[in-house]
């Protein structure tokens, strides 16, 4: 191993020790129910997102296995979060970034990218971001970080200060120390993977429910679909038109399919109930988070939920918190509100 992937090492393992621990908030749902949620916000991380801890992960992958030396240029396809903490993590060790992304992601996402230093490549269709940074790579002697084929295996899932153990660490004094329910989107399926194999390894008997939304393929695909297909989603950061290599369906309890339009309802109510601003992933969170402690409520279940808020909503100011934008993707928030409060108020879901 030479001197500088010995030093770039040591300089993301500081990273990780600054900035792994992230805060585990309650979202007020009432006291009779016999039921907490709560809420990991991984918006605080350096690069503001869940996807910081996905980033180190890759490229100490990179790293350890031979594959990123001092020069290397690094590729990546991404529909932005990936790749702005990618950046980040590429200009601390003094690397050229370069990622593909497509046409329609957020302004605020690329501006960030390019703010630490990477470059965005543009592609009309999202299905088209892996085969081009993958032909990119090729072409420049670089190393693609594949998120979503090594997502899954670059973070370790026994421990090490990931996402499951920092959750089950901080849960600890609560009344209901050990979850029923973890809720999480797929993107890569990176962090689904990580929690099942987690409360397997730990043998909790917590259950892993991924959300997923409109078009996507990981609901097929876990329900047994052969080559499942579906479109580009529009909630960034989760949901793919294929059944990703890192997706790990058989660590997966239950999936739960949530429209766009309630993701997009519901981190307005978080705004409004607990002035957390969030992105759209984080939405398609909640709404599921709601609908399983529904069922505990019916079932006459007490205990914990836990979910993740994904990223901040400034990225998408102009966007998921624009009206005459939500306006123009044909979605209705309101009937979707409205079961939200009416739920949270008491009634059935």
């Amino acid at each position: 191993m030479s001197e500088w992937v010995s030093s770039a090492i040591r300089v993301l393992e500081a990273d990780g020790n600054r900035s792994a621990d992230t805060h585990l908030h309650l979202f007020p749902l009432p006291a009779e129910w016999g039921i907490d949620l709560y809420l990991k916000d991984e918006s605080v991380h350096p690069t503001g997102s869940l996807k910081h801890r996905l980033a180190r992960s890759l490229i100490l992958y990179g790293l350890v296995n031979g594959l990123i030396d001092e020069g290397t240029t690094l590729l990546e396809s991404s529909s932005g979060s990936t790749a702005v903490s990618e950046a980040y993590f590429a200009r601390m060790l003094g690397l050229e970034f370069i990622t593909v992304v497509p046409r329609s992601t957020s302004r605020e996402k690329i501006d960030l990218i390019e703010f630490y230093g990477g470059r965005c490549h543009l592609v009309d269709r999202a299905e088209d971001i892996s085969p081009e940074a993958r032909r990119l790579a090729s072409g420049c002697n670089g190393h693609y970080l594949d998120q979503f084929t090594y997502a899954e295996r670059a973070t370790d899932w026994r421990g090490n200060n990931n996402i499951a153990e920092s959750v089950f660490s901080q849960l600890e004094q609560e009344r209901h120390p050990v979850p029923r329910w973890i809720v999480v989107g797929a993107g890569t399926g990176g962090t689904s993977a990580t929690f099942g194999r987690y409360v397997r390894y730990r043998r909790h008997e917590t259950r892993v429910a991924v959300v997923d939304p409109e078009g996507s393929a990981f609901f097929d695909g876990w329900a047994g679909v052969a080559d499942a297909e579906g479109r580009p989603s529009r909630i960034e950061g989760i949901g793919r038109p294929r059944v990703e290599p890192s997706f790990v369906p058989s660590v997966i309890d239950e999936m739960i399919r949530v429209p766009d339009a309630a993701s997009i309802a519901a981190i307005r109510l978080l705004k409004e109930r607990t002035l957390h601003w969030a992105g759209g992933s984080t939405g398609t969170n909640l709404y599921g988070a709601f609908e399983l402690i529904s069922r505990m409520r019916a079932a006459g279940e007490t205990g914990s939920v836990v979910t993740l808020i994904c990223d901040g909503g400034a990225r998408y100011a102009e966007t998921y918190y624009d009206d005459e934008w939500v306006a123009a993707q044909g979605w209705d928030l309101a009937p979707h509100r409205d079961r939200m409060e009416r739920f949270l108020d008491g009634a059935d879901w």
